[in-house]
């Protein structure tokens, strides 16, 4: 009979090679102390520092320790999806392995799952020890995806998160989609979300691992999150409706000169000389192509083997 884990802790990696001992050994201390069976998942993103060596090491001694290597560097959103692929726990909780999110936090964020039932529960760092660079634009990304998302959290990129397993069994992270975990989950029907605030650690060994492009990404990708959890399923919705719109303008600058042209207008100029002529063309040929381009996607979708992967949460007398 398989034993019951209580906790799962995904912990992506990349070059951390200082700082795994230290963290691991905080988490069991916090585990050991609360009497939680845990499992810590680390997803070694393609270091190439050895820390590869310390995960095996601590898989060696401890069998709470579980390590997933990839071949090369992936990015964050594929090592978090094959950590929740891999999770047995519980409850789910990711956190980053550079000792800037910390352990401590991990029992209340279980309480919070297991008593009050959220489905979800993000940190929130609340004070942050980096450099205004970084938290200025920090603070307008996650205005914005509060707006388009309509989750209100105060930090969508926080790494220490708390989920039920039943949510990381049910969304899939890709691309650079961890920074949207929340809207994920709401899409798939988990809209029970919570926030907490959560000590920010000064970052003790190593750099960051994330540049500027995360500045342009990551609004790029917000749009993209928030178009596929409303059109996903149905993009004839969203393309037709613009279509059928910028058509219909269209439509009525051609009729309104036509009318004009028969009844009104007495000069004897062409309809291709004035200008409302080639205003009312574009909005009827952009209008068809966006119109064309919702039927494509409907026939991908029809094509597409997840077109039907709706989730189902329990049955009743079904064989």
């Amino acid at each position: 009979m398989e034993h019951k884990i209580d906790i799962s802790i995904v912990v992506p990696l990349f070059n951390e090679v200082e700082s795994l001992p230290e963290l691991f050994a905080w988490i069991k201390r916090v585990m050991d102390e609360y009497h939680y069976s845990f499992e810590v998942v680390f997803i070694d993103d393609g270091s190439k520092d050895g820390s590869w060596k310390v995960v095996q090491e601590l898989g060696a001694e401890y069998p709470q320790a579980v390590g997933i290597k990839f071949q090369r560097n992936y990015g964050k959103s594929a090592a978090l999806q094959k950590g929740f692929e891999a999770v047995k726990g519980d409850v789910v909780i990711t956190m980053d392995a550079d000792l800037q999110d910390s352990p401590d936090e991990i029992p209340e964020l279980y309480r919070m799952i297991m008593e009050e039932d959220f489905d979800v529960v993000s940190g929130w760092k609340k004070k942050r020890y980096d450099p205004i660079t970084k938290t200025i634009p920090t603070k307008l990304y996650n205005w914005a995806a509060r707006r388009i998302t309509g989750i209100k959290l105060h930090d969508f990129n926080c790494g220490l998160k708390a989920y039920k397993n039943v949510v990381v069994k049910s969304i899939e992270v890709y691309g650079d989609m961890h920074r949207y975990i929340p809207p994920l989950a709401k899409y798939a029907g988990f809209n029970n979300i919570g926030e907490k605030v959560v000590q920010h650690q000064a970052r003790k060994y190593g750099v960051t691992k994330f540049g500027l492009n995360r500045f342009l990404n990551g609004p790029l990708d917000l749009m993209t999150v928030a178009f596929m959890g409303r059109f996903g399923k149905k993009p004839m919705h969203f393309f037709g409706a613009i279509g059928t719109l910028m058509f219909f303008i269209g439509f009525l600058i051609t009729l309104y000169m036509i009318v004009d042209k028969l009844f009104i207008d007495s000069t004897g100029r062409l309809l291709a000389e004035r200008t409302e002529f080639f205003i009312a063309l574009a909005f009827m040929i952009i209008g068809s192509q966006f119109f064309l381009g919702g039927f494509i996607a409907e026939m991908v979708g029809r094509s597409s083997e997840a077109r039907n992967n709706y989730l189902v949460e329990e049955t009743l007398n079904v064989d």
